[in-house]
């Protein structure tokens, strides 16, 4: 009788154990799924508004070019000694981990475009082996580029004709954007972090399997 006792209580344990399990497991698979990104800007009509600048390959690239897929937006310049080579091969790993995938796409607008023609940023994206259809290397009017920098991708882009040398003139932001596939603003991370270019990349494969 003693024995049956004992045996019971372990199966009697074994079941709630059991049951505790199922439990945090469900609830936390229930987390997980219901993690959603935030819609930034003033409110949730905030979208990237129309644009036309060239890339490398000398293409026009419209907001017709983005739609229905996922875009991670940055700002540099190529001449820049100062966080864009940091900040671009960190880029490079977020361009390695989508590459071939169609629903991606990395916009990197120049904030130099003078300098920065066509030609030269053709140069620059060799180093990073960039195809053209994916990762867009982007120049056109100086104020359209700063104006999508502020108003569309809430990042900052400005000239500073007070500096004294090309690293000073541009000032541009160490963050990328990331857009959804309809067009609005879904997050912020730090080019020159680590941690936040691995997230980023795990908040891509996130808004890839969002619905609206």
């Amino acid at each position: 009788m003693k024995n049956q006792r004992k045996g019971l209580f372990f199966l009697a344990f074994f079941i709630l154990l059991s049951a505790a399990f199922l439990s945090y497991y469900y609830y936390t698979s229930r987390s997980q799924k219901r993690h959603v990104l935030p819609v930034l800007g003033e409110d949730r009509n905030h979208h990237v508004h129309k644009f036309a600048f060239a890339n490398q390959d000398g293409d026009t690239v419209t907001e017709a070019t983005i739609k229905g897929k996922v875009v991670v937006v940055s700002y540099f310049f190529a001449t820049c000694k100062g966080i864009c080579p940091k900040m671009n091969e960190n880029l490079s790993q977020v361009y390695k981990a989508f590459n071939g995938n169609d629903d991606v796409m990395i916009l990197s607008h120049t904030v130099d475009p003078k300098r920065d023609t066509v030609k030269a940023l053709k140069a620059y994206s060799l180093r990073f082996d960039a195809n053209p259809k994916q990762w867009m290397f982007l120049t056109g009017d100086k104020q359209q580029l700063y104006n999508m920098a502020r108003y569309s991708y809430l990042i900052s882009a400005e000239d500073d004709t007070a500096g004294v040398s090309i690293d000073k003139d541009f000032i541009h932001d160490k963050h990328y954007s990331l857009v959804d596939r309809y067009g609005r603003v879904r997050g912020f991370y730090d080019g020159l972090n680590a941690g936040e270019v691995q997230k980023l990349i795990g908040d891509v494969k996130l808004l890839l399997e969002e619905k609206e």
